[in-house]
C-alpha cells in the first residue's frame, strides 16, 4: 500500500495490529490501550512501535513515552470529527513530538492541507486513487492567516 509522507508518495512499511493480533517483528502500530498493557513487551521487540489514537483518547495518557514511539497514527472515525486535528497540534507544539504523525481512517483529501498545517506529515487514504488528489491539495494555499 502506498501513502503520502513528507509530500511524497512512498510504500508503507507499517502494519496496524488489532488488540487480538500476535505481536510480530517489524514496524507495527497498536492501540493506546494495548500500549499501556504491553509497553515492556512492545519496547523490547525487534522493530519500531507506533500508537494509534482514536479521537476520544487522551494524549496526556502517553506523552511521557514519546521518546519510545516512532509513529502516532490518528484515527478519523468521521471526517466531521475534528478532535484528531487537536491531537496533532498538541503532539507537535505542546509535547515536541518529532516522529511521524499519520492520518488514517475516514477523512477527505480536501482536509490534507489543513492536517499538514497542524503537524500531520503522513496520510494513509482509503482509496489509492485519492493519493494524487490529496498530494495536490497540499499546495492549495500560499498565504495563511495563522503561523
Amino acid at each position: 500500500m502506498q501513502i503520502i509522507k513528507d509530500k511524497q508518495i512512498i510504500e508503507d512499511n507499517w502494519t496496524h495490529l488489532a488488540d487480538s493480533d500476535e505481536l510480530s517483528d517489524g514496524n507495527i502500530t497498536v492501540s493506546l490501550a494495548r500500549w499501556k498493557e504491553e509497553k515492556t513487551k512492545l519496547t523490547n521487540r525487534n522493530g519500531s512501535t507506533g500508537i494509534r489514537l482514536s479521537p476520544s483518547d487522551k494524549i496526556e495518557n502517553f506523552t511521557d513515552n514519546l521518546d519510545q514511539i516512532s509513529l502516532v497514527a490518528l484515527e478519523f472515525s468521521a471526517f466531521t470529527d475534528g478532535r484528531s486535528f487537536s491531537h496533532a497540534r498538541l503532539l507537535r507544539n505542546r509535547y515536541g513530538f518529532k516522529g511521524e504523525i499519520r492520518a488514517i481512517g475516514n477523512y477527505m483529501a480536501d482536509q490534507v492541507f489543513y492536517l499538514s498545517r497542524v503537524g500531520v506529515n503522513a496520510f494513509q487514504l482509503e482509496k489509492p486513487k485519492d493519493l494524487i488528489t490529496a498530494l495536490s491539495t497540499m499546495n492549495d494555499f500560499t498565504v495563511t492567516y495563522q503561523s
